[in-house]
C-alpha cells in the first residue's frame, strides 16, 4: 500500500508524510521534488498552476506509486491531490492507495506558509489552492484528519485508523 499525504500548501504534508514513513519503515517521496522546473518557477513568481501544468507532475507521482506497487512494496508520498480527477489518476489501479487528507483552515495554512523558509510556494497562492480543492468524498479511500493537531498526534490517529498494518 502507498499512502498519499494530501492537502493544500501549509497543511503539513511533508512533516506528517516523513513521520509516517519513518514510523512505518517505508520509503518517503516528497512530491514537490517531482515537479518540472517550469512549475516551480511559475509558482515561485506567484502564478497558479493549471491542470495542464500539473499533468506531467501528477504523472510522475503516479509513476512513483506504480513502481512501489509493481514491486509489491509500499511507500509514503506527498501530493496536494486537490481535485478528484488528480486522485483518480494517482489511484488509477483502483486499489493499493490510501489518501491521508490533512484538513486545515485557510487561516492556519496561511500562518504556516508565512513562517516557512526556503520553499517556492508563496502564501499569496493559497487562495488558488483552496479554490481548486475538491474535498475527498465518502467513496474515496481516504483518512481525513484535522491538521491543526501536532504532527505526532496526526500520525498516531492515522496509524490507529489503518486496518492493514
Amino acid at each position: 500500500m502507498v499512502l498519499v499525504v494530501m492537502g493544500v500548501a501549509g497543511s503539513g504534508k511533508t512533516t506528517v508524510g516523513s513521520l509516517l514513513a519513518r514510523r512505518l519503515g517505508r520509503q518517503f517521496q516528497e512530491g514537490d521534488s517531482l515537479h518540472p522546473r517550469s512549475n516551480v518557477e511559475k509558482m515561485r513568481v506567484g502564478r497558479s498552476l493549471t491542470d495542464e501544468d500539473r499533468a506531467p507532475w501528477l504523472e510522475r507521482v503516479a509513476g512513483w506509486i506504480d513502481e512501489r506497487l509493481d514491486a509489491g512494496g509500499s511507500g509514503v508520498v506527498t501530493c496536494s491531490a486537490l481535485k478528484r480527477s488528480y486522485r483518480d489518476l494517482l489511484n488509477r489501479r483502483g486499489s493499493g492507495v490510501v489518501f491521508v487528507f490533512l484538513d486545515v483552515s485557510k487561516e492556519l495554512a496561511s500562518e504556516r506558509l508565512r513562517a516557512r523558509q526556503g520553499h517556492f510556494m508563496p502564501a499569496a497562492m493559497l487562495d488558488s489552492q483552496f479554490a481548486d480543492l475538491e474535498r475527498p468524498g465518502a467513496r474515496e479511500p481516504v483518512i481525513s484528519v484535522d491538521a491543526s493537531q501536532p504532527p505526532e498526534s496526526i500520525v498516531e490517529q492515522v496509524l490507529s485508523l489503518r486496518l492493514d498494518r
